[in-house]
């Protein structure tokens, strides 16, 4: 074992008094660069503690003696931005949504700020590329439910579809024709070979030609005879080959068998009207958005008689 601290001969240096086997452990000291760091890291430590918040308490930490925190720190960078962009989202709230796109500046803004809207609020549904899911539909399509025009994608998000509570959310009501003994299950499937052959994914057939009278009857009313749509009552276009749910058999025959009733929030009562404008022009940046009816009316000359 040991037998006492020596120095040793070769390297001037004391042992520590331990030896195994004829090994000794000498008692190098640390190098003094390595000292000096860790007394500065000491001092920097205690100077940390007296100046930022640091030692955890039963409800937070010291305070610190100049009175920095994290939390306020933010809320002055939120302050700051906030007044930056005051200017700009003033000039959006006084703006008519029908004018935006004629103002390149506060259309790029609204566009921006839209876009971070709707990654924090709207990806959940329509995916991170506004794609849609099953259910949701894809918002980079020229296929509307209620309207494509920026006032009208305004008016969806402000008041919702099918919002309980909202009087002026969008409302259709599709019949469950099976579950509700309309239609007997070999009429749905009739029906369903005919919106099938209307969407080019069916041939002619008999079981077609019978649905054709059953759908002139049951379901022109909302979708038109040629199956074409009515945004009046959110019914969708049958012969685009865009389906929200699925167009293969067993889908339809689910869907007019028990009906669909999606629902999206009304948003008006979640965020401010700022915030749903930029969301408006956002989703009508995606590529599918569509002229106002008075833009559409500009942009057609009237027809002239020649005589």
């Amino acid at each position: 074992m040991a037998d006492g601290k020596r120095i040793d001969e070769a390297t001037g240096t004391a042992t520590v008094g331990h030896e195994w086997d004829g090994i000794e452990e000498l008692d190098t000291p640390m190098p003094r660069w390595w000292l000096y760091t860790l007394y500065a890291t000491i001092v920097f430590a205690i100077v940390y503690v007296v100046l930022y918040p640091a030692i955890p308490m039963l409800h937070g930490a010291t305070p610190g003696t100049l009175g920095w925190s994290s939390h306020g720190q933010l809320e002055r960078e939120i302050a700051a931005d906030t007044d930056r962009k005051a200017p700009v989202m003033l000039a959006l709230a006084q703006i008519p949504i029908e004018r935006l796109p004629a103002n390149s500046t506060l259309l790029q803004a609204a566009e921006e700020g839209g876009r971070a809207a709707f990654k924090v609020n709207c990806v959940q549904c329509h995916g991170s590329g506004a794609t849609g899911f099953k259910g949701y539909p894809n918002l980079n399509d020229d296929d509307w439910l209620w309207g494509g025009d920026i006032a009208t994608i305004q008016q969806t998000l402000t008041h919702g579809i099918r919002q309980p509570g909202d009087d002026q959310t969008r409302m259709s009501m599709m019949p469950a024709f099976g579950r509700d003994g309309i239609l007997k299950p070999i009429e749905v499937q009739d029906v369903v070979s005919w919106v099938r052959y209307l969407s080019k994914q069916e041939p002619a057939s008999v079981s077609a030609r019978r649905g054709n009278a059953l759908f002139a009857a049951n379901c022109a009313a909302c979708h038109g005879d040629a199956g074409k749509g009515n945004r009046a009552f959110g019914a969708p276009d049958l012969t685009d080959g865009i389906w929200l749910y699925g167009g293969d058999r067993d889908t339809l025959t689910e869907t007019v068998t028990n009906a669909r009733y999606g629902i999206m929030p009304a948003w008006g009562t979640r965020l401010d009207p700022v915030t749903i404008k930029m969301l408006a022009a956002y989703v009508h940046s995606l590529g599918g958005g569509e002229r106002s009816p008075s833009e559409a009316d500009q942009a057609t000359p009237p027809t002239v008689a020649l005589k």
